[in-house]
């Protein structure tokens, strides 16, 4: 079991990365419910990421989707994001809102199509080249949605070619981050529906492609800790895409639905090295706040994430093998049980004192006044939505 002291030191290096499009209106294919104060360009989008760091101390990088994030000028737009003490992130790909993508993009029949979306992923690794991003997370929607609409195996050769091309224009320390999920929008086929597709890509490609666990993307009752702990073994998990799902990829605040299932991941986390000072697995929110204010929904996401994290470092792990080498299943689960059933609120309320950061961020925020001054502020011009 860690000490206080050591999960503090760990709590220093956790960073949770929250994404740009969560600041701006979103919602469902029903409705999309507007707020005051939404940001109307990136640069705005930055400015609310930085009140989230300034709160929380744990979200210094905003990932950003391209083309929802495109500016003129991408050396300006990082140094926006410092003077605001943030860092632009994890750049996001979009090859699945052009008309052309009907059919899929990377895998899709027409070789021109292909080209196209290979060269909007090279735009966005020439994006990466300016911000100083590291990671080009692709999320692709491809897939079918009915039999013999096209063949499932060369669709994979194809995706494998798109991938190849792409993969060999990085550079330095950028990495391929290959996203899965399991259907939607395609019904039928979805060409990388899972963990073990996307790795077996990630194998074929080299060692600076990882997989991409997106905790909304699974079908029920899969068991995501067992797929972190596969890929940490293989030291193939790159990043988590954090959110929370009741049904499907329902983008809710993480652990929000089940948050025992997120202590489960981050315990797993944990014991396989995921902690570890120079971790290569980032850690992301991926969520859309459709009901809730936007800037308060990433904080409390932030606070969830870091409460998981608190308790799955506090599992006695001399205790725990103890228990499981001697066969006594109670006993291992008990283990587990006491550390989840721990109350780390008033250990991270230390913690962000030892920082300088108010010991509620929740409270803090709201006291701020800055949703009020943002609603005074924003009025006028197009407010970025879900997309834009």
């Amino acid at each position: 079991m860690a000490s206080k002291a050591d999960v503090k030191k760990v709590l220093d290096r956790l960073q949770i990365e929250t994404p740009s499009w969560a600041y701006g209106n979103s919602g469902t294919r029903f409705k999309v419910f507007g707020q005051p104060g939404v940001p109307r360009d990136p640069f705005e989008k930055v400015e609310d990421a930085a009140q989230v760091h300034k709160y929380t101390g744990a979200a210094h990088s905003v990932a950003l989707h391209i083309p929802w994030d495109k500016v003129e000028d991408y050396a300006k737009f990082a140094k926006h994001a410092k003077d605001l003490g943030v860092v632009l992130g994890t750049i996001n790909s979009n090859t699945f809102q052009d008309d052309d993508y009907k059919l899929g993009s990377v895998c899709h029949p027409d070789k021109k199509i292909r080209e196209k979306a290979v060269r909007h992923l090279l735009e966005c690794i020439e994006i990466m080249d300016i911000t100083g991003s590291q990671d080009l997370k692709l999320w692709f929607a491809d897939g079918t949605n009915y039999p013999g609409q096209d063949n499932i195996s060369s669709r994979q050769d194809r995706l494998s070619e798109s991938l190849h091309e792409t993969y060999s224009h990085l550079k330095g320390n950028q990495r391929m981050l290959v996203e899965y999920k399991f259907f939607e929008p395609s019904f039928y086929t979805t060409d990388i529906p899972d963990w073990g597709t996307s790795y077996a890509h990630c194998l074929q490609l080299g060692e600076r492609a990882m997989v991409c666990v997106d905790t909304g993307h699974h079908a029920p009752g899969t068991n995501i800790e067992f797929i972190v702990a596969f890929l940490l073994r293989a030291k193939k998990l790159g990043a988590f895409d954090f959110n929370s799902r009741f049904y499907a990829d329902d983008d809710l605040i993480v652990g929000a639905a089940d948050p025992f299932q997120l202590f489960r991941i981050l315990h797993e986390v944990n014991i396989n090295g995921g902690f570890d000072v120079g971790t290569p697995v980032s850690f992301v929110l991926d969520q859309c706040h459709n009901i809730e204010a936007k800037i308060p929904g990433q904080i409390r996401s932030i606070l969830n994430v870091q409460e998981a994290a608190a308790k799955a470092l506090l599992v006695d792990q001399s205790a725990l093998e103890a228990a499981q080498a001697a066969g006594d299943v109670l006993e291992a689960n008990g283990v587990l049980m006491d550390a989840y059933n721990t109350d780390v609120r008033p250990l991270l309320e230390e913690w962000r004192s030892d920082k300088g950061i108010d010991p509620n961020p929740m409270k803090a925020f709201k006291a701020s006044g800055y949703l009020k001054k943002i609603a005074d502020s924003r009025v006028g011009g197009n407010q970025a939505g879900w997309g834009a």
